[in-house]
This record gives C-alpha cells, sequence and structure tokens, in this order.
C-alpha cells in the first residue's frame, strides 16, 4: 500500500523519539543522505516539538574501491580504499566550510601527489601511524567533529568480481564499471570477510537502516556481500528502507526498474530486506533525460505493484535536484525518513 507522509508536523509537546540510525552504501549518495540526516542530530532541548531527533548515527561504507587515487593508496600503501569514507566524514563534519574544503581538495599537479585528495593523504598517514584504518577513521572524525560514525564495511582488503550474463567474470570495480556486459551476480574475492563488531552492535539497535542511493553493484551490494550483516538486518527490530536511485546508471542497472533494485539486493543478500522503499516521482526536465540519453540511462521506472508484491511499502516524494548531474535532495529526503518514524513510532505507541 502506498504511503503519503506529511509535509508538516502540528504536533506540540516534548521533542519526538530519540533514533539510532544506521545509514549503508557508498559513493556519492551515502554521503548526500548523511549530509541531511545529520540535521537530526540535535540534544532533545534544541528539537522543535515533537520531532523526532537522531541520538545515534552511523554510516556504514564499502571500501572496495580500486580507481582513481584510492586505488592508487590501496596498491601502494596496502590500506583500505579511502574515497567514499572521506566523503561521509566530510559529509558528517559540525564544519563544512574550511576543514571540508581542505579535506576534498585534489592536487592538480605535483609528482606524486596530481590526483589524490588530502583527506586520502590524511587517512592514509593516519592509517601508517595508528595501523589500524578503523582508528584513523574514528581520529579523523573526531579532528573534523563529525556528528555520527563512519565504519568501513569491513576491514579486510577486498576486490569485486562480477559475473556477466554472458558467463564471463570480470575482477575489481573499475573493470566492472568500464565492461559493457550486464552484471548477474557480485562476489567478493576473498568471500568470507567480518564486519566490524561495532557495525553489527549498531545494527542490532537501531531503530531505522536505510540502504541506498548509489551504484547498485558497486556501492550497495558490496556491503551485503559481507559475512553477518545481513543477517544482522534481518533479525533487527529496525524500519528497513531502501532508498532508490534517481536513474539507471551504464554498466551497472540500465533496463533495471525499481522493483528490479530490491530484487537484486534481496538475492544478494539472500534475505528479504526492506519494509518500505523512498522512490522520486518528480520528472527530470527535457535537458537532464536528454544529457543521460547520451550514455544510454534514463530515470528508473517505478513500478509500484512489483514493488509491493515483494512486500514492501513504497513511499513517494519529490527528491530530484538536478545541477550537473541528477542528485537526491538531501534534506527532503532526511525530511520524510523522519517523518516515516515518526508515524511508524506512533503506531507502536498505539500497539503498546
Amino acid at each position: 500500500m502506498l504511503t503519503q507522509l506529511p509535509t508538516n508536523s502540528s504536533q506540540t509537546g516534548k521533542a519526538g523519539p530519540e533514533l539510532r540510525v544506521v545509514a549503508i552504501g557508498g559513493g556519492t549518495g551515502l554521503s548526500t543522505l548523511l549530509k541531511g540526516l545529520k540535521g537530526y542530530v540535535l540534544s532533545p532541548a534544541l528539537a522543535p516539538f515533537g520531532q523526532p531527533i537522531i541520538r545515534e548515527l552511523v554510516g556504514v561504507v564499502t571500501v572496495s574501491d580500486d580507481g582513481g587515487s584510492s586505488g592508487r593508496l590501496r596498491k601502494e600503501f596496502n590500506m583500505l580504499a579511502p574515497g567514499d569514507v572521506r566523503n561521509c566524514i566530510v559529509a558528517l563534519s559540525e564544519d563544512e566550510a574550511l576543514l571540508s574544503r581542505l579535506f576534498q581538495h585534489r592536487f592538480q599537479k605535483g609528482s606524486g601527489l596530481e590526483g589524490h585528495s588530502f583527506g586520502n593523504l590524511f587517512l592514509a598517514a593516519l592509517t601508517s601511524i595508528t595501523g589500524d584504518f578503523a582508528e584513523a577513521v574514528r581520529l579523523s572524525s573526531e579532528i573534523l567533529l563529525t556528528r555520527g560514525h563512519i565504519y568501513p564495511a569491513t576491514m579486510a582488503s577486498v576486490e569485486l568480481e562480477a559475473l556477466l550474463e554472458d558467463g564471463t567474470r570480470v575482477r575489481g570495480e573499475t573493470r566492472i564499471t568500464a565492461s559493457k556486459g550486464k552484471i548477474q551476480e557480485l562476489a567478493l574475492v576473498p568471500p568470507d570477510v567480518e564486519p566490524l563488531p561495532q557495525t553489527l552492535e549498531a545494527i542490532a539497535n537501531a531503530d531505522l537502516i536505510t540502504i541506498g542511493p548509489g551504484s547498485l553493484f558497486t556501492s550497495m551490494i558490496p556491503n551485503l556481500l559481507v559475512r553477518g550483516i545481513p543477517e544482522a538486518i534481518l533479525e533487527s527490530s529496525a524500519v528497513k528502507v531502501f532508498i532508490c536511485n534517481l536513474m539507471t546508471q551504464a554498466n551497472e542497472s540500465l533496463g533495471l526498474t525499481a522493483a528490479d533494485h530490491i530484487r537484486a539486493l534481496n538475492e544478494h543478500a539472500r534475505v528479504q530486506l526492506f519494509d518500505y522503499s523512498l522512490i522520486n516521482r518528480k520528472q527530470a526536465s527535457p535537458e537532464m533525460k536528454a544529457k543521460y540519453a547520451l550514455e544510454g540511462a534514463s530515470q528508473i521506472v517505478v513500478d509500484l505493484e512489483a514493488i509491493e508484491a515483494l512486500g514492501v511499502c513504497p513511499v513517494l516524494g519529490d527528491y530530484l535536484e538536478e545541477g550537473e548531474v541528477a542528485r537526491h535532495a538531501t534534506d527532503r529526503l532526511a525530511h520524510d525518513l523522519m517523518a516515516l518514524m515518526a508515524r511508524t513510532q506512533d503506531r507502536q505507541t498505539i500497539r503498546g
């Protein structure tokens, strides 16, 4: 059944429920979502009356990137890919001005420096000093005063391997995204890697777990291939929400509908993951559609009946924001997630 969310709350009284939120993904999609959710990490005394607030915000980030600055650092320092983690740290930082600009600064020249971002080098240096990538992430988060925690999906050095529809196998994220074949199945190499204990604990205690937006096969699914994470999501009493992408993506999701995305996630997780899905209903401009059409991409088809047949309740909203590319409107996403949680919590209170 399609869910409609209120645009404003007229509730009065004390602040709403205090939530533990776990957001799972990678790429620019996860950092975009975290930037919006950060605004709800408030003291109860500062929150508007009746508004849900986030008492604990956790981002679980894929670390399988092997291209660009991240790929070079992986090879040279035998460390995990820092790029997506860096973006999420910046998204959650208290000060998105100077320090964030510093972490995102990319060197345009210099022998050995060209192409690297300062934040990636900073994480590499802290990893070298501490001998622990997760500790380097924690210290970086402290320096940038983040309003949440960032955990790599696994501390193991992993590669992605894709089985294509024609039976060929392609290894490495960069090669997978550059391949022309349709991806049938994704695997981690090595396969049986463990998550951080903190990740499993956060999932177990969560009130809300989100997956997406982001590249289906290189940002979302890799997290679900880490041993124990899908089972932890299934066993958690949290509300589980899939945030659907806006557009299909060349070599990852061309021709896939919203329901196809959910099926692919469920199949790789080997469990039924979601209660709800936030889906964009706003049409892209003709200019944006034409730009994506040059890559064979288009807006994702919203097949509501197929989504509901998967046991997922769709929530439609105007989430498309146009710039150089199509991006999710982070404030609207975060608002609707909080509105959904307010309604869900109210129902649980009534039942209780």
